[in-house]
């Protein structure tokens, strides 16, 4: 069981990295759900503040990610259409086999939303480049903490290793 509950837990911190960048997956917290797995073998000691901390932190960034973006889209004069557009070309920068579509996609939909929105050239340029800071902030925010939470899974599985392989000894 021990392994079983390793090899879900080490799933979730791969796919909580992947899921900073895909607006579909909540990385930080599928990411956490790794470090619970990890913690709940009878192999690990469970530490219920580290979990608690943990927690509390990978909800917060959850959070932010729907705030930081709203700001800076904000603070540069965009609108709900821009932060539509940054998610829709988010997504088609993901799926297009265009080199730097992850970076490309998110402003040039913030900007094509802020047009569609009635937006001068110049005020759209301006909406979608905050936007696009705002999304970048976010995704750096939740990837750095998903690979922090990486960093302490393997950490914490490399200290328990002989007990938690044993079978291989």
């Amino acid at each position: 069981m021990d392994i079983t509950l390793f090899i879900f837990g080490l799933i979730c911190v791969i796919v909580g990295i992947f899921g900073s960048f895909l607006p579909i997956l909540p990385g930080p917290p599928i990411s956490w759900l790794g470090l619970l797995l990890l913690f709940l073998t009878s192999v690990i000691p469970q530490d219920w503040w580290f979990l608690g901390i943990t927690l509390g932190i990978a909800i917060l960034v959850f959070a932010m990610d729907y705030i930081i973006p709203a700001v800076g889209t904000k603070k540069f004069g965009g609108t709900k259409a821009g932060m539509i557009g940054t998610t829709v070309g988010l997504i088609v920068g993901l799926i297009a086999p265009i080199p730097g579509g992850i970076i490309i996609g998110p402003f040039l939909g913030a900007f094509i939303g802020e047009l569609i929105n009635k937006a001068d050239n110049k005020t759209a340029l301006k909406a979608a480049f905050g936007s696009f800071l705002g999304f970048l902030t976010g995704t750096f925010m939740k990837f750095m903490i998903s690979i922090i939470y990486f960093g302490l899974f393997i950490s914490k599985s490399w200290e328990y290793r002989y007990a938690l392989f044993s079978f291989l000894y």
